[in-house]
């Protein structure tokens, strides 16, 4: 009895031959496409995690979260400097807590991918320090020779650690630590064990520094169409450089994360500052200040920054933003006079 050859039965059924080919390549097709898919929404989950997490947190209403804090109906029972540090809380936790949380210090995807809403960080926490600084050295001391506050001199030098650290320790411990200070001075405060003076000098302090964040904002923004400068020194050319086109979304949002915090701050001081404004009659210079802030923040509708140049077909975002940038510093200043006079 002959035994059949494998090879001349192939020959003879070539389809059966066909068909483990073709069950082979189906089974390695399908593998491909679940692998593929996979790939594709790992991509669109992450895509639609960066959109999330890339949206600016709105402004929140101080005076009513100050009440809130204190359990209080009429904000006027407020404890003064009550609303100010509460607003220096909501500032820090907004950062800290927004969808995303804090994003700057993100090493793994999709926040690390992402670099319009790290920089708003960027530049609300330049401003969170600011007005932690003026608090501490300024507005919670009867004067240059007093003893500074306990809470606050622990508290600020955690805000000012690197904002770049993800672990050991990270960013947002720090900032964590700076916020239960602010929160253990804003207690006492309501306590009456707490000092805060809100004077004319101190106020000037702030504003001083306040004026010279947003004149650099401005002038950064400004750079964004600086092609050709007036002659004059190489170190004016130097300084006034067009912005790097990789650099135009960067300064963009930092600057409105900045002007985003100090409006917050300045509504806070409008209130717990309010005898003070009044009697200078610098109330409305204040107003005029938070008013061109609040038209920094008006929602934009390209999904990219567009930079144009002159009267061109598309319009320039940094100069409008540094158009109501450089408002407010010009307000700022003429406050910082008023509260100057005698």
């Amino acid at each position: 009895m002959s035994v059949p050859d494998p090879s001349q039965s192939e020959m003879q059924n070539p389809s059966s031959r066909n068909n483990g080919f073709n069950l082979r390549s189906l089974f390695q097709n399908r593998i491909f496409a679940r692998v593929l898919g996979g790939l594709l929404g790992i991509c669109l989950i992450l895509y639609a995690l960066g959109w999330y997490w890339s949206r600016e947190p709105n402004p929140f209403d101080v005076v009513e979260e100050a009440a809130e804090a204190a359990n209080v109906e009429n904000p006027k029972e407020l404890p003064l400097g009550y609303t100010y540090t509460t607003t220096l809380i909501e500032i820090a936790n907004t950062l800290l807590h927004k969808p995303g949380g804090f994003l700057m210090n993100d090493v793994f995807p999709p926040s690390v991918m992402l670099d319009n809403i790290p920089n708003w960080e960027l530049g609300a926490l330049i401003a969170l320090r600011d007005a932690t600084t003026a608090l501490r050295n300024n507005i919670a001391r009867s004067q240059t020779q007093s003893q500074e506050d306990p809470d606050l001199s622990k508290g600020e030098p955690f805000l000012y650690f690197d904002y770049r650290s993800w672990q050991l320790p990270s960013s947002e411990s720090e900032y964590e630590k700076g916020v239960e200070s602010l929160e253990a001075y804003r207690e006492r405060l309501r306590k009456r064990d707490a000092n805060f003076y809100a004077r004319a000098d101190n106020l000037r302090q702030y504003l001083e520094v306040l004026e010279k964040r947003l004149g650099d904002y401005s002038n950064r923004l400004s750079a964004s169409t600086a092609d050709r400068l007036p002659e004059g020194s190489e170190e004016r050319h130097t300084e006034l450089g067009r912005t790097p086109w990789l650099k135009l979304d960067d300064r963009f949002f930092e600057a409105r994360g900045y002007a985003w915090a100090a409006m917050l701050v300045l509504k806070a001081i409008e209130f717990d500052f309010r005898d003070i404004l009044g009697n200078k009659t610098a109330l409305v210079s204040l107003q005029q200040i938070v008013r061109e802030l609040e038209n920094s923040q008006e929602s934009h509708l390209s999904p990219v920054i567009l930079n144009g140049s002159g009267f061109g077909l598309f319009a320039n975002y940094s100069l409008t933003l540094a158009n109501y940038i450089a408002r407010a510093n010009a307000a700022t200043i003429d406050l910082r006079s008023l509260l100057q006079q005698g």
